[in-house]
């Protein structure tokens, strides 16, 4: 076992720290997400102990989480539970490898309709395209925004 510290521990030890300093968001917001890590690593057959890059998936469907519901707040008038929703998320984005720009996911969509040659296939080559670019953003860019803009270049 190397002495590198994984993705989990810094979670454990920032908890520590948010707790000590007594920030209430934070410290919610870390021990949710940790309570989720660890749903994640006894929900198999075998329990087990997740990788970083699991932990990365593990945050970003909890950050995914958090906007939705914030939208949802948002549009049912309710500001306060919606900021709140928006603080957590950004508590969590600290933890996600950095995100990808509109331009870097079109940039990197277009490679992958290239690489696939799916070029005048229209929407029957989205799985093929998907296939490709998904593994490339993992954890840097929400899917549906990938998604959209495979259809627009599919289109």
């Amino acid at each position: 076992m190397s002495t590198m510290a994984t993705l989990k521990d810094q979670l454990h030890a920032d908890l520590t720290v948010a707790i000590k300093a007594r920030e209430a968001v934070r410290t919610s917001t870390l021990r949710m997400v940790l309570s989720a890590i660890t749903t994640a690593e006894v929900a198999g057959k075998v329990a087990k102990e997740l990788t970083d890059d699991e932990v990365i998936g593990v945050l970003t469907s909890e950050a995914k989480k958090r906007r939705e519901a914030a939208t949802a707040f948002e549009d049912g008038g309710r500001a306060e539970s919606a900021a709140k929703e928006r603080a957590e998320a950004e508590v969590i984005a600290e933890y996600l490898p950095e995100q990808l720009t509109a331009d870097e996911i079109a940039g990197l969509v277009a490679a992958a309709i290239e690489q696939t040659g799916a070029a005048g296939e229209g929407m029957k080559a989205m799985g093929k395209v998907m296939g490709v670019v998904t593994p490339q953003v993992k954890g840097r860019a929400d899917g549906g925004a990938l998604a959209a803009e495979v259809r627009k270049q599919l289109g």
